[in-house]
C-alpha cells in the first residue's frame, strides 16, 4: 500500500544523482507542492545534488517562479533531457551558461521512450528527427558544448534510415492526480489533460524506482470506480495531499474550469473572438486551408487562434481539432491553457496521442514559424542564447501530409493597420524572420520535399509554398508592395509564382465572421 506523507517528507526520498521524471504541460499537470518542497529542501540543506531531470514539455509561464522553474538551481540539477525547454527561464539560463548538460529529444519520442523504459526495451527506433538538429549528422539533440552524451544513433534497416533513441533509467517519477483512495489508487477527474502520468509511473517501476503522486483529496477505499483509476496502487509508492493553493487545474490562471475536463459544456459563443490584428490575419488565412472531416493539430503560439477563427466562422464542428498532450475535439486554447480545449470530446494519454500522430493520423497541422530559410527549413527550437526546444514539432511535421507554418514576416516592433480588405505596414519589424539559413533545423525542407508533403508558410502579408523547385511566393496581401514590403524584408529571394495572387480580401476586413463556411464545407473531405 502507498504511504501518505507530507511533501517535505516525500522529497527526502530523492537522492543525489537520481534521474527524476516530472509530469506536466505548460500550465497543466505539474505537482507544484512537491516542486515547492524540493526547492525549499535544496535551498536549506544543499541536498540532493546533481539530479538528472527529464520531462516532455515545459511547465511554467516563462516568467514566474513556479513549476519546473523551481528546479532551476545550480547544483540541484546537472543534466536535463527534455522535449521542450522554452518556458522555464532559470533552467534555460543554466544551460546557456553551460552549468548543466542540456539535451532536446522530440516530445513525442520522449513519451515513447518512457514506454520503452517501462518494459526494459533498449530504446525507440523511428523516422522522427531525421535531417533535423537531433540527427547525429547535425547536433544529436545537444544544446550546449558541455553536452557530450549520445542519446541518438543513426541506423539503416532494410535500406532506410532511422534514428535510434536510447533508453535511460528513471529513479523517481513525480506526477499528479485528483483523488487517491486509502489504498493508493489514483484518479484524475479534475485534471484538464491525462498527460503521461501512467507512462512515467511505469517507467519508474520498470527501472526499480519510486512513484510519488500529488493529489487534491483523499477518499475512502473502494469509492473510485475501477475504470476511473489512472494509477493503480501497485504503481504508487507515496501520496501527498496538496494544499488547495498548490493544486490549481491551471496554475496562475484558474483553480478549476469544468469545461476543460468534460464535466460541463459551454456554448461556443463563450469563446472570446480574436481582435483584428496581424495575428488574426494569419489565423484567418490558415483557416482557409481547413477541409471538412479533417483531423487537425494546432501548435503553440499563434496556431490556437485558428481554432478560435474556426469557431467564429461556424466550422469547428465540421472537423476535429487536436492538441498533442491528448485532447481530441473542442476548441483548443492558447497561452497558459495551451494543451487544453473547451468542450473536448475525448482526452487520451500524451504518449498515445503521439502514436496516433507518428502513425499518420493527422490530415493537417498548423504550427508556428519563428524562422524560415531559403531551403524551406523552419527553426522554432534555438536562437543564439535563447533555447525553446522542439516540443512535438518534429513528430508532427514529419508525419503529417499537409503542414501550414505561420508567423509574421518580421518581428520586434512590427505594427500594421488592417481594414477595408487591405493591409498597411505602419512600422516594420526590426528582425527578419525569413533568413538565408536557420540556426537550428526543427523542420527539414529537404525531408518535406522527399516525403511529398504539401507545405505552406503563411505570414500576414505573403504566402509561400515549398515546391520541388524551391520556396515559392504564391500570394501577397492587398495593399502591400512586393519589392519594399516583402522581398526587401527577406534575406533570400524566393521564386515567384507566374500566377502570383492576392490574398483573399475578406481576411483583411473587420467583419466577423468573414464568411468562409460555405466554401470550406464545399471542399472534398480531409
Amino acid at each position: 500500500m502507498a504511504k501518505f506523507m507530507s511533501a517535505e517528507e516525500a522529497v527526502k526520498l530523492i537522492k543525489s544523482g537520481d534521474t527524476v521524471a516530472i509530469s506536466g504541460f505548460v500550465g497543466m499537470g505539474h505537482p507544484e507542492e512537491l516542486s515547492l518542497a524540493m526547492e525549499k529542501r535544496f535551498l536549506e540543506t544543499g541536498e540532493p545534488r546533481d539530479l538528472i531531470l527529464t520531462h516532455g514539455a515545459s511547465q511554467n509561464d516563462g516568467k514566474s517562479n513556479w513549476g519546473l522553474n523551481r528546479w532551476g538551481k545550480e547544483g540541484l540539477i546537472r543534466k536535463v533531457i527534455s522535449g521542450h525547454w522554452g518556458l522555464q527561464p532559470d533552467i534555460i539560463r543554466l544551460a546557456v551558461e553551460e552549468k548543466i548538460e542540456a539535451y532536446n529529444i522530440p516530445q513525442g519520442t520522449i513519451m515513447h521512450l518512457y514506454h520503452a523504459i517501462a518494459s526494459k526495451k533498449p530504446g525507440v527506433l523511428t523516422h522522427v528527427g531525421l535531417k533535423t538538429f537531433v540527427d547525429p549528422r547535425e547536433r544529436c539533440g545537444r544544446l550546449n558544448s558541455i553536452s557530450k552524451d549520445t542519446y541518438v544513433e543513426l541506423m539503416e534497416i532494410g535500406g532506410k534510415e532511422y534514428l535510434f533513441y536510447k533508453a535511460f533509467p528513471v529513479n523517481v517519477a513525480i506526477v499528479r492526480g485528483t483523488s487517491a483512495d486509502e489504498n493508493g489508487n489514483v484518479s484524475i477527474e479534475h485534471e484538464a489533460i491525462s498527460l503521461e502520468f501512467l507512462a512515467l509511473a511505469l517507467a519508474a517501476k520498470g527501472s526499480g524506482g519510486i512513484v510519488i503522486v500529488q493529489v487534491e483529496r483523499l477518499v475512502q477505499a473502494g469509492t473510485i470506480h475501477p475504470m476511473m483509476v489512472k494509477l493503480p496502487k501497485v504503481l504508487v509508492d507515496v501520496v501527498v495531499v496538496a494544499k488547495p493553493e498548490n493544486h490549481w487545474q491551471i496554475p496562475m490562471a484558474e483553480q478549476y474550469n469544468p469545461s476543460l475536463c468534460g464535466e460541463t459544456r459551454v456554448p461556443l459563443s463563450a469563446v472570446t473572438p480574436l481582435p483584428m490584428s496581424e495575428r488574426k490575419v494569419v489565423c484567418r488565412r490558415c483557416a482557409m486551408e481547413l477541409v471538412p472531416d479533417a483531423v487537425v493539430n494546432l501548435g503553440i503560439g499563434m496556431p490556437p487562434g485558428v481554432g478560435v477563427v474556426s469557431a467564429e466562422e461556424g466550422i469547428s464542428g465540421s472537423l476535429t481539432m487536436t492538441v498533442e498532450p491528448g485532447v481530441i475535439g473542442g476548441v483548443p486554447l492558447g497561452g497558459l491553457y495551451f494543451g487544453t480545449a473547451v468542450n473536448p470530446e475525448a482526452i487520451i494519454d500524451h504518449p498515445n496521442m503521439f502514436d496516433f500522430y507518428d502513425g499518420g493520423g493527422l490530415d493537417l497541422a498548423v504550427l508556428g514559424m519563428a524562422e524560415m530559410d531559403r531551403f524551406g527549413n523552419v527553426n522554432v527550437s534555438k536562437f543564439g542564447p535563447r533555447i525553446a526546444g522542439s516540443g512535438g514539432f518534429i513528430n508532427i511535421t514529419q508525419s503529417t501530409p499537409r503542414v501550414v507554418f505561420c508567423g509574421t514576416l518580421t518581428a520586434n516592433g512590427l505594427k500594421v493597420e488592417v481594414g477595408n480588405g487591405r493591409l498597411k505596414i505602419v512600422t516594420e519589424g526590426k528582425v527578419r524572420k525569413l533568413v538565408d539559413k536557420v540556426e537550428h533545423i526543427t523542420f527539414s525542407g529537404e525531408y518535406g520535399r522527399s516525403s511529398g508533403q504539401k507545405i505552406l508558410y503563411v505570414t500576414e502579408r505573403a504566402v509561400f509554398a515549398l515546391r520541388p523547385e524551391g520556396v515559392t511566393l504564391i500570394e501577397i496581401a492587398p495593399g502591400v508592395d512586393l519589392d519594399k514590403d516583402i522581398l526587401a524584408q527577406m534575406e533570400f529571394k524566393p521564386l515567384i509564382a507566374p500566377d502570383l495572387k492576392q490574398m483573399d480580401a475578406r481576411i483583411f476586413d473587420e467583419k466577423t465572421p468573414m464568411g468562409i463556411k460555405a466554401e470550406i464545407l464545399g471542399k472534398n473531405g480531409g
